[in-house]
């Protein structure tokens, strides 16, 4: 079964692929606008439990995910504390990072079949995995910005 991916624009089949924990995943490369070093976060009070806390970046200010707890993955350390990263994203004109293990390859997904998540995935509604593509001798989970953000009826705000 094919899965329609939102913006299916020739532009839109290439993705960034990145390592959390074991698994692959990757973000449209339209909506990845940089990727920096991990450093130093202001926590913010009050902030979601994986929301790691805001960073100020050419005069924004980003608040930036832990890309383990945003996926329900547990809390261990990167195998390479000197390969963290955060992949910083823009969607419908707000930036977000997104703190992962290690950044990977550019993927094009041209001529791959995208699948839907596998069957007994944990089902929520802000689950941000869209679907999977085949790759090597395993598969990358692709990412929906609009649910990893939380972004809600189109107003342009984080959740």
């Amino acid at each position: 079964m094919n899965v329609q991916v939102a913006g299916d624009a020739p532009e839109d089949r290439h993705w960034l692929s990145f390592r959390i924990g074991t698994q692959l995943y990757a973000a449209r490369l339209t909506e990845v606008s940089e990727v920096i070093r991990d450093g130093e976060l202001t926590p913010v009070p009050g902030a979601a439990a994986d929301l790691l806390g805001v960073r100020h970046l050419r005069g924004r200010i980003v608040p930036v995910m832990d890309g383990r707890r945003r996926l329900g993955l547990p809390a261990l350390p990167a195998a390479d504390p000197l390969a963290v990263r955060i992949v910083m994203l823009a969607h419908a004109g707000q930036p977000l990072g997104l703190k992962v293990d290690a950044v990977g390859e550019l993927l094009c997904s041209d001529g791959l079949e995208i699948a839907p998540p596998p069957p007994g995935r944990a089902s929520r509604d802000d689950d941000p995995v869209s679907g999977v593509l085949p790759w090597r001798d395993g598969f990358v989970a692709l990412l929906d910005a609009r649910r990893l953000y939380r972004l809600d009826g189109g107003d342009g705000d984080v959740a």
